[in-house]
């Protein structure tokens, strides 16, 4: 009986042995190694931003021992920030970091990837892409471009920017000169404004020397970098031209492609928790942020009601006129204002409800 047992013990040994020698060839090439790199739309001293691309990049390493590696080159080490889209179309660069409302030239669809002005928030914009139809959406037309997008970041509403001058009534709008592109600074042209669309750095001087009226970016966190609070004195919010934009990481169509399914399904992962990262990065910097810059002297104003009126319909007014000239853009404003009327009714019950309750009781 021993003696059967040792050589069933044996012949399982064996057997094990030889399906191990069999699989390992197997594993090996179904994890390749693969060598990406990553450009930017954003400069590396973005560090929440930029540093969302980093974390994406450590995670998919770390998911598959290193054999899949993505380079973050921040914009302007490879190509610059707003040709992101045409390097990854084109194979240039395997993939980049971006915001698609910056390519509304080559399709104002576009615009509704990142956000749209009196759009979503930035759950709400998570919640559409996901399940109301966004994914596919925005795919349908980023194909056209060769290139394929995956969700990455989220920098929750924004600020309206910094002002030379009070902004008290639409009138006060007309002839201001304001940093500010996209979908958002054609929806401000109609009330008058001037759009201008200047690289970070040369917002500062701009502002200084009175070329510029007002420059909106991003968040209290980011827009402290940039001094601008020692130039334009009047901080106002909300933007509401970008309540929840997101970011994408946009991958060459061909590169996707040959992915293995499970690098896929890693890279996908690694996106859905980068942008939760980059979310949670942004609630915990804006908030002491927006302390120091009133004690630089900068002066929190909201914008006045008929401003915000002036601008809804613009916007809408806006939309209408796009969507009678692109097919693609009407399927999204109609995908939008259809889960919109649904989600701020919910919102409206819930979670404004409770917010609104904890603002009233803040510090008590």
């Amino acid at each position: 009986m021993d003696r059967q047992r040792r050589r069933f013990l044996g012949a399982s040994a064996t057997a094990a042995l030889a399906s191990t020698t069999v699989a390992m060839p197997a594993i090996a090439q179904s994890s390749p190694e693969v060598k990406w790199r990553l450009t930017s739309s954003f400069p590396r001293s973005l560090d929440t931003i930029f540093g969302t691309a980093l974390q994406l990049s450590q995670m998919v390493s770390d998911a598959t021992d290193g054999k899949f590696q993505i380079q973050c080159f921040p914009a302007g080490e490879l190509v610059p920030g707003l040709q992101a889209l045409d390097a990854v179309s084109s194979n240039t660069i395997e993939c980049a970091q971006t915001c698609t409302y910056f390519y509304i030239g080559k399709d104002p669809t576009l615009a509704f990837g990142t956000g749209v002005p009196f759009g979503f928030n930035s759950r709400q914009q998570h919640s559409w892409w996901h399940f109301g139809g966004g994914d596919q959406i925005i795919n349908d037309v980023l194909k056209g471009f060769n290139v394929y997008g995956i969700v990455a970041g989220n920098s929750g509403t924004q600020m309206g920017g910094f002002f030379r001058k009070e902004i008290n009534t639409v009138e006060d709008l007309k002839g201001l000169k304001f940093r500010i592109g996209g979908i958002g600074g054609q929806v401000l042209a109609k009330l008058g404004v001037v759009p201008q669309q200047l690289a970070p750095g040369d917002v500062y001087p701009a502002l200084e020397r009175g070329t510029l009226d007002a420059a909106e970016f991003v968040g209290p966190y980011d827009d402290e970098k940039l001094g601008l609070a020692k130039v334009a004195k009047y901080y106002y919010y909300p933007g509401w031209w970008e309540g929840g934009p997101m970011i994408h990481l946009i991958i060459n169509q061909q590169q996707w492609d040959k992915l293995p399914k499970h690098y896929q399904a890693i890279l996908r992962n690694a996106c859905e928790a980068a942008n939760n990262w980059m979310l949670g990065k942004y609630d915990s910097v804006n908030p002491p942020a927006v302390r120091r810059l009133v004690a630089q002297g900068a002066e929190l104003r909201a914008f006045p009601q008929p401003v915000m009126e002036a601008g809804y319909k613009a916007a809408f007014e806006l939309y209408g006129e796009l969507a009678a000239q692109n097919p693609n853009f009407k399927k999204a404003l109609d995908s939008m204002n259809a889960i919109r009327g649904e989600q701020l009714l919910w919102w409206q019950i819930a979670e404004y409800s409770f917010d609104s309750f904890n603002i009233r009781t803040r510090g008590r």
